[in-house]
Parts: structure tokens; C-alpha cells; sequence
């Protein structure tokens, strides 16, 4: 049985595997584990990595430092493309209120975090790493560490405040949601709300009765200073048509237009009769509206099509069709000249069943292309993350330079890469499944490496006095930021309680705290809020570990 002990404890390249795979499997077996509707999820691998470290199991320390850092910036450069596109977006309107909410939970979360550092003794990374346990933040934690490991400094400290904090930290959430709810919120409170969406297409039928417009083309029209719209049939004597910019519009005519809801009232004045045919319901037929056109779905999966503008394809003009509305990522866009097409887009295509099939052919609709993801692209972005991450910056004051390390670097390439990089015709494009594989994968990595190295002196730090002390720290840096901006949120914004829910956990970059709000509140407001707010929060989290250490320590 010796190869048996080698296989588990003798260290090697082989025995580094094992391991890591071992403590990965256990971790990702026990996550799925739900006690209270509450699982860790991924997260447990960590404490799984503790228990194995405690218990003596380790691996050859430039294995585990290699393993760590791989893991950790693919998760975090995976994290940053998922996040990119919708990053610059989540600060427009609604989004702005949001995510000024969440930046004060992070910030006063800070400020508590170094407040307790001189009060308490407690030395800054150790109280980095507790703030990263109880922000539930396993990327800030790695950045913390790069951060000390450049400073020249101990970097296994932060990881045991991390570990102490965070079953709290997934906790304390949910506890600040349940405080409020049951203080503040009322039972008419938690009904559902309809929320306007800007960015939704709105599809309503128009009369032409303005004589401003009689006998002007599409083009003419689209030029005068009205909200954009989209025609996409036109019916004249009982016949159909994709009308093209040089079509000329007469008395009588019908027109199926798509637009955003709020321009509906303008765009009555402007055409002069609006039908009242409720055209956005699910169950529309859309090939039984006519029999001489048909409605089809075609994917973009041509890479040259990456980062081209839709208008530039004249596709209404060279093949007489006319593109409604384009889901991209779930969310519907209005087909607008100037939108920017990506990789994987769904256009609803409208046409004769001709013209559609020679559209395919110059969309691609090959859905198959899309599941092979583009690595290239991925390799590259991981270069240029390392590569930014690695420039120092100097800063007066600081005697060492600052630099946004493994953590930094990648997440902002790839949140760049995210917005940017169809524009650019780089195609970033990969499935969903794909992005949570590369993450899973790598935050499965650098858990594990993680726990193992802090597994060794977990138990006895914890059960040392200062050990409750860190506890109950990281339990007031959940809870008292959460409280007290989701008090505010609700109570003087008016915020609707789901959207507050939702944006206390994606301030807090808690997904398990986030199922729980899905399944105790109607709607899906809480997941919006957190997809809002989510990007720039984790960003943050990241930045703020490292500068903290770099100014302060």
C-alpha cells in the first residue's frame, strides 16, 4: 500500500492533483447540502481545504502557491467578461440610485472595518481578511494576498480572518434582510410591482391620419426629432410588406411598429391614430398574422459580423426583410440602425420565407459554432491582465508600488473585454455554461489551495481569546452596513423591498443570500437589483483590499 500513501502524501506533481482534486470533490459534494434553504455552495471547498489542512494533508508549497494564482485569475478574468457588458449600462437612471446605495455599503463597511483595526488591536491584514469573510469576497482576499506577498510580508493571515468570518458573512445578510422585513415592511409592501424597462421593446400599431407625413419616405421620418422606432409591417389594400427606408407612406396605411413603451404617446402624434390592439402578449402567432410573411429567429454567429453596426448590413434594403427586436444575453434590444451586434445575438427576423433563408446564410445561424468557445480570446485577456496587473504605479507617500496584482488585473481586462471587445472585433463570446465552468473551475482551485494553506493554524486561531473577538467583528461588518443602508433604501428612498434585497446581497457579492430572497419575494426585482449592482461592487471590494494595505499598513 505504499503507492497509496505516495499517491496521497508524498509530494509531487501527481500527489498536487490528487489533493486538490479530492478536497474540490468533497467541498463541491457537501455545498450542495441545503440546511435552512441556505447552501455555501462552491464556498464549502474552502472549509473543506481547512479540514484537510488541519487534519495534515498539504502539498508542495510552489505547487500550491501555482495552483492558488492560476486559479485565481482564471476566476476572476472569467468573472470580469461575464460582468463586462452589462458594467457601464448598470449606472444608467435607475441603476445610478442602486449602485450609490451599494458603494455606501461598501464604504462604511471599510470604514468600520479600519475603525476596528486601532480600536482593537487587531492587526490590518488579519482585519482585511475578515472584512473579505464577511463581504463573503473570496477575489478581494486574493488580492489582499498578492498585495502583502509584494510588500514582501506574511500573506497566510488574511486567509484565517476570511475563514472565521464568512459562515457569519452568508448569514448576516439574510439576517439584515429578515430585520428589515420584519420592522419596516408592510403586507401590500411585498406585492408585485411592474417596473418600467427603457430598453424593452414595446410593439404597438399605428394609422397614418398626420398629413405632415403623408407622402414622406421611412427615411425623411426617421429624421425629423421623434423617439427611434423600428416599422416592421406595413399593410396598404390588403397587402403586406417590409417597408424600406425609400418607402413612401400614405393616407390609410397600417403600420406595426417597435419602439420603447414611453415613446408610444409621441409616436401617436407623430403617425396620428394608435390601434388598440394589445400586440406585446406571449401567446401572438406571429406567422398567423399573415399568410404572405413569416417571423424567424436567427442567431449572429458569423465572427466577422462581431462589433458591426446592424445598419451597415442594409439587410431591409438588399433583402426585404425587416429585423423587430434582437435578445441579447435574455434581455430584448430595439433593432435600432446603430446597435452594436455581438456574437450569439438572436435577431427576429420578419420577411417572405425566401428572403429569411438568404439572410441566414449572411447572419450564419450556425448554433453549433457558438459552443466552442473562443480560448484564443481567453488566453489573450489573461496576458494582458497579468501584464496590467503587473505595472507599478508610484504614488507619493507609499514607499512601495502599487500594483492591482492577479486580482486586479485580469478582472478590469476582462470587464474591458467584456464591454469593448465586439467593438473592437474581438470576439469574446462564450456560452453561459461555459463562463461557469472557467469560474467554477478556478475558484474550486484557489478555494482549495486556499483552505489547505490556512487549514494548519485555523482551529487554534479560532479557539484563541481573540478568536470570538474576530467573530463577532466580522458578524458587525455584515450585519450594521446592511442594516443601516437597507433601512435607508427602503424607508426614505422608497426603493421597493425586493430591489433593496437584491442590492444588499450584490453589495455584498452573496449569491447565497440571493437565492434565499428569490424564493421568500415575489418578481424578479431582487435579481435585477443585483445584477446591477454586482459589477462595481465586486470591482471595488477587489481595489479597496489592496489599497487599504498599501496606504495604511
Amino acid at each position: 500500500m505504499e503507492w497509496l500513501f505516495e499517491l496521497f502524501f508524498e509530494h509531487s506533481a501527481l500527489q498536487a492533483v490528487v489533493v486538490l482534486s479530492l478536497v474540490s470533490a468533497i467541498g463541491l459534494g457537501l455545498g450542495r447540502i441545503h440546511i435552512g434553504g441556505i447552501s455555501l455552495g462552491v464556498t464549502f471547498v474552502f472549509f473543506a481545504g481547512i479540514l484537510a489542512g488541519h487534519f495534515g494533508l498539504s502539498i508542495d508549497p510552489q505547487m500550491l502557491n501555482y495552483a492558488e494564482s492560476f486559479g485565481l485569475v482564471i476566476f476572476v478574468y472569467s468573472l470580469g467578461l461575464q460582468v463586462g457588458p452589462g458594467f457601464f449600462s448598470s449606472f444608467r437612471k435607475g441603476g445610478v440610485t442602486l449602485n450609490m446605495l451599494a458603494l455606501g455599503v461598501v464604504l462604511l463597511g471599510t470604514l468600520m472595518a479600519v475603525a476596528c483595526s486601532y480600536t482593537t488591536g487587531v492587526s490590518l491584514p488579519d482585519m482585511v481578511g475578515i472584512l473579505c469573510g464577511a463581504t463573503t469576497n473570496t477575489p478581494a482576499l486574493g488580492a489582499a494576498q498578492q498585495t502583502l506577498k509584494q510588500m514582501g510580508l506574511e500573506s497566510n493571515s488574511p486567509a484565517l480572518g476570511c475563514a472565521v468570518a464568512y459562515p457569519l458573512g452568508v448569514v448576516g445578510v439574510i439576517l439584515a434582510v429578515l430585520f428589515i422585513r420584519k420592522l419596516l415592511v408592510r403586507k401590500e409592501d411585498m406585492q408585485l410591482k411592474e417596473k418600467d424597462d427603457a430598453n424593452k421593446p414595446y410593439i404597438a400599431a399605428f394609422q397614418v391620419h398626420n398629413p405632415a407625413i403623408f407622402n414622406k419616405s421611412i427615411k425623411d421620418i426617421g429624421h425629423m426629432s421623434y423617439p427611434k422606432f423600428v416599422i416592421s409591417r406595413l399593410w396598404r389594400d390588403g397587402h403586406v410588406s417590409i417597408p424600406t427606408s425609400e418607402k413612401i407612406l400614405k393616407e390609410g396605411d397600417r403600420l406595426l411598429v417597435v419602439a420603447s413603451e414611453k415613446d408610444a404617446l409621441p409616436l401617436t402624434v407623430l403617425f396620428g391614430e394608435q390601434e388598440n390592439t394589445d400586440w406585446n402578449k406571449d401567446d401572438i402567432d406571429w406567422n398567423a398574422i399573415d399568410s404572405e410573411l413569416i417571423s424567424q429567429g436567427i442567431v449572429v454567429t458569423r465572427p466577422e459580423l462581431n462589433g458591426k453596426k446592424l445598419g451597415s448590413l442594409r439587410l431591409r434594403n438588399n433583402y426585404g426583410i425587416n429585423i423587430s427586436r434582437v435578445y441579447r444575453s435574455g434581455v430584448q434590444l430595439l433593432a435600432t440602425p446603430g446597435l452594436i451586434l455581438q456574437l450569439g445575438d438572436r435577431l427576429t427576423v420578419v420577411g417572405e420565407a425566401a428572403a429569411i433563408r438568404n439572410v441566414e446564410k449572411v447572419l450564419g445561424n450556425a448554433i453549433k459554432s457558438l459552443k466552442e468557445p473562443n480560448l484564443v480570446v481567453v488566453f489573450i485577456g489573461i496576458i494582458l491582465g497579468l501584464a496590467l496587473g503587473s505595472i507599478p504605479f508610484s504614488i507619493p507617500g507609499i514607499s512601495t508600488p502599487v500594483k492591482l496584482g492577479l486580482a486586479g488585473g485580469p478582472i478590469i481586462v476582462g470587464i474591458l473585454l467584456g464591454t469593448f471587445g465586439p467593438r473592437i472585433h474581438m470576439i469574446t463570446y462564450t456560452t453561459r455554461s461555459a463562463n461557469l465552468m472557467l469560474r467554477a473551475l478556478g475558484l474550486s482551485m484557489y478555494l482549495a489551495c486556499l483552505g489547505l494553506d490556512a487549514g494548519a493554524h485555523f482551529f487554534e486561531t479560532v479557539f484563541r481569546p481573540e478568536g470570538l473577538l474576530w467573530i463577532l467583528m466580522g458578524f458587525g461588518l455584515t450585519v450594521i452596513p446592511t442594516t443601516i443602508v437597507g433601512i435607508i433604501a427602503f424607508k426614505i428612498m422608497k426603493i421597493d423591498f425586493g430591489s433593496v434585497s437584491g442590492m444588499l446581497c450584490g453589495s455584498m457579492a452573496n449569491p447565497m443570500a440571493l437565492n434565499y430572497v428569490n424564493d421568500t419575494l415575489p418578481g424578479d426585482n431582487s435579481s435585477v437589483a443585483y445584477a446591477t449592482v454586482y459589477p462595481l461592487s465586486m470591482f471595488l471590494r477587489v481595489i479597496i483590499a489592496q489599497v487599504l494595505l498599501m496606504f495604511l499598513l
